[in-house]
């Protein structure tokens, strides 16, 4: 097994992919809670906001194991969903920015 396959095994069995869902509008932000980070992310889109993620793009490589993580966790069922208010959108997103 791969070291970057170790890493995708890891975060995905210590529970370290967050779906964050905002009610009513049912809006959603995966997270992935790195060494100490969290990094949002939209495995659909395939992109992630850890700086590994943005320089291997920069260097035409693959994705970052958060990535691959939360694709692997949304298949296989094995992320934790948290539910917020639409009222409390705004307030997490900048969070996550003032994070960048």
């Amino acid at each position: 097994m791969s070291k970057t396959s170790e890493k995708i095994e890891s975060v995905v069995s210590q529970g370290r992919v967050k779906l964050h869902i905002f009610e009513p509008s049912k809006r959603k932000i995966w997270t992935v809670v790195g060494m100490g980070e969290e990094h949002w992310l939209d495995p659909d889109l395939d992109y992630c906001s850890c700086p590994g993620y943005y320089f291997g793009k920069l260097n035409k490589k693959q994705g970052c194991y958060h990535l691959e993580a939360a694709i692997v966790a949304k298949k296989e069922n094995k992320f934790e969903t948290i539910s917020f208010l639409d009222e409390e959108y705004a307030d997490f997103v900048a969070g996550l920015i003032s994070d960048l």
